[in-house]
């Protein structure tokens, strides 16, 4: 089986074929095909590739399933005693992603 490193939206992801996964959101639609190109290692049974720092010529196939928002994380400040006190909600968006293809 074939795996691979690779990098989006600041973050690395190790991934295969068929693997579905959350990244940080992409101005794209539900449906979009995706080409990520700056893949970091292959690796099969067989051979290894690492890059320095990409692999040249590989990359990574995939298909968006959808966009949306994580769940609503609160951000709460309190200094004790002297009546500061501050919430607020944050909700991530991110984009769904399937991997199709891994060239390289």
């Amino acid at each position: 089986m074939t795996q691979a490193i690779f990098e989006t939206g600041g973050k690395q992801y190790r991934v295969k074929e068929g693997d579905e996964l959350f990244i940080e959101r992409l101005q794209l639609e539900a449906e979009d095909k995706v080409t990520f190109d700056k893949v970091l290692a292959i690796t099969d049974e067989k051979d290894s590739k690492i890059g320095t720092p990409y692999v040249e010529g590989a990359k990574v196939e995939a298909s968006v399933i959808k966009n949306g928002k994580a769940k609503k994380i609160i951000v709460f400040k309190m200094k004790r005693r002297k009546g500061y006190r501050r919430k607020q909600g944050h909700r991530q968006p991110y984009t769904k992603i399937t991997i199709e293809k891994i060239v390289g």
